[in-house]
């Protein structure tokens, strides 16, 4: 039971006492906290929707930019009347990029009432947030935590019922850099040189290897980093010793960034690739726009994509914000037009209806591609490559 839960049955304890004729006139032999579904739709003036993102802390970056693609998107719906005659309003919370924090975020909010969770981006911290939001049945969209086991309990194989995500997996994109790699880059050998501290990376290195091997290629190196290191030189001088052709660093980009600068300054000149960690304006001012240079990651999409509804999205990000969207700006908005479009379709904003319309999903037409949501809660969607060329992503 959540803490509001709980309030609620104080206060009607006390009216029990002083006001005996009301509790009477309310006796239908319901719990006094319990209201119907349609008591729900009508409780409040708004539909409030928990935005619970990584403000602080160390990805600050994906969730800041979340939260004000979020931001926009429910601007958006707001000015053309809102969802269900309602406006949605934004409950917007840091959870300091700690999963412990995550979990305390979203018990707050399950008080102040909000009907879903936006958020958070990293697949640690929605594993925090997880065991609040199915308990109280309240559906959380993930915007960017690519984890496999975010949305399906692997030791179980049962799929968690109020979990969703708008980002495709990590086995889907760290299968794509490998196909990249070999079908695209022709390289034959490869080394892997990703975090140890975290299950994304471990994830994205474990499938690319799996799939490059699948394809013909040879891992000639692994080598592993903790996230926080800032030297880099030793291990990869053992990579380079082994001549590999292609080198692959899943990873954040505060390590990431660091890492392929010293890459190149030891002279280690061939095409590095990596997943969506990568994403973030301080990518070229850590690593410098040369360095970068061939350098691949996988991605939901691309700020250069002429499609009418991105370049909208782009303008009015950049409007707002005086930069570029990068893709967790994309996702966090997606995930809150993904969200309103399942309580249209649900006509309530009950929360376990809206997770049974999120299930059925088809087409729904988001930023970062064309979605429809499987049995596992996991949208299918297509993967992109983005090359880093002078400083600029451009969509390979």
């Amino acid at each position: 039971m959540s803490r509001k839960g709980f309030g609620k049955r104080v206060a009607l304890l006390v009216l029990a006492v002083f006001m005996l004729a009301v509790v009477a006139g309310c006796g239908d032999g319901k719990a006094p906290d319990k209201v119907s579904d349609g008591d729900k739709d009508k409780a409040g003036d708004t539909i409030k929707v928990g935005i619970n993102c990584e403000l602080s802390g160390q990805v600050a970056s994906y969730g800041d930019n979340a939260r004000n693609g979020a931001l926009i998107a429910i601007e958006e719906i707001n000015e053309a009347g809102g969802v269900l005659g309602k406006q949605l309003e934004p409950l917007v919370r840091d959870n300091q990029s700690k999963t412990d924090e995550a979990m305390n975020v979203s018990a707050a909010l399950v008080d102040e009432g909000m009907v879903a969770q936006i958020g958070p981006l990293v697949s640690g911290a929605v594993a925090g947030s997880t065991p609040v939001m199915m308990e109280n049945q309240i559906p959380l969209i993930a915007p960017a935590a690519t984890a496999n086991n975010v949305t399906v309990d692997e030791k179980t194989d049962k799929v968690r019922d109020y979990i969703f995500r708008v980002c495709y997996r990590d086995s889907d994109q760290g299968k794509r850099m490998a196909d990249f790699a070999i079908d695209t880059l022709k390289v034959k050998k490869a080394a892997i040189f990703g975090s140890t501290s975290d299950d994304y990376a471990k994830g994205l290195a474990k499938y690319f290897e799996e799939e490059f091997k699948a394809k013909g290629g040879t891992i000639v190196a692994v080598e592993g980093f903790m996230n926080g290191d800032k030297e880099f030189r030793g291990p990869l001088t053992k990579i380079r010793g082994k001549n590999p052709d292609f080198i692959y660093v899943p990873g954040y980009y505060t390590e990431v960034s660091v890492l392929i600068k010293q890459a190149r300054d030891l002279g280690i000149n061939v095409p590095i690739g990596g997943g969506d960690g990568w994403d973030s304006p301080d990518m070229v001012k850590v690593a410098g726009a040369e360095a970068l240079d061939n350098t691949y990651f996988t991605n939901h999409y691309s700020v250069e994509d002429p499609d009418p509804a991105i370049q909208s999205f782009v303008k009015a990000y950049q409007a707002k914000h005086k930069k570029a969207p990068d893709s967790f700006a994309a996702l966090g908005y997606d995930s809150v037009k993904l969200l309103a479009d399942a309580i249209t379709r649900a006509d309530s904003a009950d929360p376990v209806k809206i997770k049974e319309a999120l299930e059925k999903t088809k087409d729904f037409a988001g930023i970062t591609g064309k979605m429809s949501i499987n049995e596992q809660h996991n949208p299918v969607k297509n993967i992109v490559v983005i090359e880093y060329k002078d400083g600029k992503q451009i969509s390979r």
